[in-house]
This record gives structure tokens, sequence and C-alpha cells, in this order.
């Protein structure tokens, strides 16, 4: 009766409060998409007006509560690596198909695992061909060798695509068929083998996470797939591995990890567990992702975007996330471009369209942000669109899709794609094909009038 009371008192609350405007645009969340994963939330009402973060919902609480995703076990923190022997022991495994890219493998970074897994008598077999954006053909080889040498578990190192690979690897292995069978949300029956991530990027937080991104080379499109069968069994996230990240991508990873905490905090199935991560990472982020660019030795840079990306990880796995990402997808699977990259580039204008419907979220993104302490919602909205451009700025990322050589010609099919992509289903604006494809245009020439009037 005491949480009917509460819920009663929330949306009884509805007047406005200084900074907090209502729109129309979030009252109609119930036109996204849903699933039996949104089941619960994809009707949530109008948004319950924000307090300081940790002290109100966004808004009404679904009917049958909240679902937070976890690896079973995660290491953190220098050393960590050396701990993930022990854990495979403890699990009873014999024999591990390493899946990594060619330049952990030709570097030699990647015999470090062996030796820890040789220490703890585990046999390994190492698959390199994880690419950048990795793709259901990478699945298949890998799948194969894992049979071939009769493996019985899976251990990913390197970024997201090491990871994404490995799940799509892991999940084929045990409920058969091709990983396009498993696109969509929790389509698998059977958990995927036992899977151990070792992380080496301060990013895609894939190590902890139940997505799967794997491009369908036939249709050029990135599979989302949204699992919690997908979810590592041990993540290991160890920032003495993430210290020779050359610049760029330590760029590119790092606003992959803000985007992730931006898109989940506002998502239409955020929770106050999910909030605290979000707006944390986004603090970290905002404080560290310039040094650790700068001066890829700073041990505390390193460690703090570890955790930064971590508790992205942490927001986005259970609270989803939006168009950013849902529209990344496709310029990655159509151009095979860096994923954070895209990210970056489209972050701040698809915020600039979140923004008409939840300005009242930006208060508090402002404040992580470190661009104002106690701004008013119309204030707010254009120092965390500020704070976002100068950070990718400063970092070095392309000012927009023009300089990606993403062609306008293409942007009716990756709009028609984006809006089936499950990322898209939680952002708190819904959006039209037309308006889509005007993100992409907008994001295609942002940066343009600013550059022309300094030449």
């Amino acid at each position: 009766m005491l949480r009917q009371a509460l819920r009663s008192g929330l949306l009884a609350g509805r007047a406005l409060q200084s900074g907090w405007v209502a729109s129309e645009a979030v009252s109609k969340r119930s036109a996204a998409p849903s699933s039996a994963w949104l089941r619960g939330f994809a009707s949530q009402g109008p948004a319950i007006p924000t307090a300081p973060h940790g002290t109100n919902y966004h808004h009404a609480p679904g009917a049958d509560g909240y679902a937070f995703y976890m690896p079973r076990e995660s290491l953190i923190g220098g050393g960590s690596l050396e701990a993930a022997g022990a854990r495979i022991k403890m699990l009873g495994l014999k024999k591990a198909l390493i899946v990594t890219d060619a330049y952990m493998a030709k570097s030699g970074a990647v015999n470090a695992v062996i030796e820890v897994l040789k220490k703890s008598g585990v046999e390994a077999v190492v698959f390199d061909g994880a690419v950048p954006n990795p793709t259901d053909k990478n699945v298949e080889d890998g799948l194969a060798l894992l049979k071939q040498h009769g493996c019985d578990h899976i251990v990913s190192f390197g970024g997201g695509s090491s990871h994404d690979c490995a799940k799509g690897v892991g999940i084929v292995a045990t409920n058969g068929g091709r990983i396009h069978d498993y696109e969509g949300v929790d389509v698998s029956a059977k958990p995927m083998l036992p899977l151990i991530s070792i992380n080496t990027t301060a990013g895609t937080a894939s190590e902890m996470t139940r997505f799967c991104i794997i491009t369908d080379t036939s249709r050029m499109v990135k599979m989302a797939i949204v699992d919690s069968k997908c979810t590592p069994t041990v993540a290991v996230d160890d920032p003495l591995l993430m210290h020779k990240m050359p610049p760029s991508l330590t760029a590119a990873t790092g606003m992959d990890a803000l985007t992730h905490a931006v898109e989940a905090y506002v998502s239409t199935i955020s929770t106050p567990l999910t909030d605290a991560s979000a707006l944390h990472a986004m603090k970290l982020i905002s404080s560290y992702l310039r040094t650790a660019v700068a001066d890829g030795g700073n041990a505390q840079a390193r460690d703090m975007m570890s955790y930064a990306q971590f508790l992205a990880g942490m927001a986005f796995n259970s609270a989803s996330l939006g168009y950013v990402h849902a529209m990344a997808h496709q310029l990655g699977g159509f151009y095979d471009l860096p994923h954070g990259v895209c990210n970056a580039v489209l972050l701040p204008v698809v915020q600039e369209f979140n923004a008409q419907a939840v300005p009242h979220l930006y208060i508090d993104m402002a404040e992580a942000l470190g661009a104002g302490s106690g701004l008013p919602a119309e204030r707010a909205v254009p120092a965390v669109l500020g704070a976002i451009r100068q950070l990718s700025a400063d970092v070095g990322i392309p000012r927009n899709l023009k300089e990606l050589g993403v062609k306008p010609e293409d942007f009716d099919v990756l709009a028609a794609n984006s809006l089936k992509d499950a990322c898209g289903f939680t952002n708190p604006r819904p959006a039209s094909h037309e308006e889509i494809v005007g993100l992409f245009r907008q994001a295609y020439e942002q940066g343009e009038d600013a550059a022309a009037a300094t030449a």
C-alpha cells in the first residue's frame, strides 16, 4: 500500500516546477515499438517532475518493477587480469577459444592472456578474426574453430569488436542456426557458452552488457542482438591493459561511453539505479577523457575512464539507448565507419532533438558535464549540447558526417533501417522517417557555418 500511495502522490504532483516543462511527446512514449523486453515500461504515463538526481523518478515506474542486468562477476582495477585465470579454473573450464583481433595477436598482446590461462591449467586456441565492425562471417569462422578444437568456453580479449564477435560465437554454439536468427530482443532459448571478457578499451562496455552488434554483410546492416543470455559470465576491466591505446581510439571509445551514459539517462526505461550510474559516468568522462587522450600513460586518467565506461555500461545495459546508437549502427554497417566516432558526431544532434521532449533531464546532465550547476532547463539544454560539442572537438572527433564520407543520397535507407533498430525503441522522443532523415542531414552539415566564419 505504501508503494501505491507513493506512486499516487507522485502522479498527483504534476504541477510545473522551476525549470521543468511538460511535453506532449513524453506522454506519448507508448507510441514507441514494444516487445516482451519493454513490457511494463512502454506506457509509462506522464513524466514525473525531477528533483536533484537520486531523489525522484524521471517517469512513473513500470507496473512490473525494474530489471537490472550485470555479469555474474566483474573484476575491476589494476592487476585484475591475473585474477581471471583463477575464476576460469573455479568454473571448471578446460579449453578456451580466445577471440581477439589481428593486431592483438600479431603484437603479442594476447600472450599475456595465454600465460594467465596456462597458469590455471587451461588450454587455449586463438581466433584473431574479429574486425572493427564484426561480421556474420567472423562469427561463422570463430564458431568453426571452436568446434574443431572442442573448446568449452570463450575468452574475448580486446575492445567491443572482440567481445561482440565472441558473444555471437557463443550464442550460436549453444542455440544452433546462424547469428541472423537472434537479431532482436531476447530471441535465444539457451544460455551461450561461458564467456570471460577481458577488456582493453574504455568505451563499449561490451565486456559486461547483454548487447551484441554484428554486421549482416548481405544487407550491409548492423544487427542489434539484445539478449540477457549474451551477458558475459565474468567481466575483466584492467586499466593497465589500456595504457597503449592510441589517442584516436581513446577519443572514439571515450565518446562512445559518453553516448551510452547520455542515452541511458534520457531513456524511457531509465531507473534510479541507471540514472546514478549514467550521471557519474558523465562526470568522470568530462573530467578525464581529455587527459587520457593527451597522455595515454596517465594512470589515474586511464583508471577513471575504465570506471566511467563500466558505469555507463551499467546504465545502458538496463536502460537501453536511443536514436544515436540506432543511427550509428547504420553508418557502421553501411560504410564500415568507427562506431564511437559516429556516436560522437550524432550525439549533440539527437540530444537537441530529444530536448524538446525532456528538457528537465538536462539540468542534472549540465552539472555532471561541468557545464553549470542548478541551471533552469532553458539554459541547461544549450549548456549540455555545448559541452558535448566542445569535448568532441577537444579530443579530435571530426565535425560532421560529410568528413566521414557519408552520402546524402543514402539518408533514406539509413533512416528506414534506423527505425527498425532495437536501440531506438527507448528514445524519449519518437521520430518519423522524415525526422530521422533530417537528423542525418543536420549531422552531415553541422559545424560548417562556424568553419566558414573562421576561414
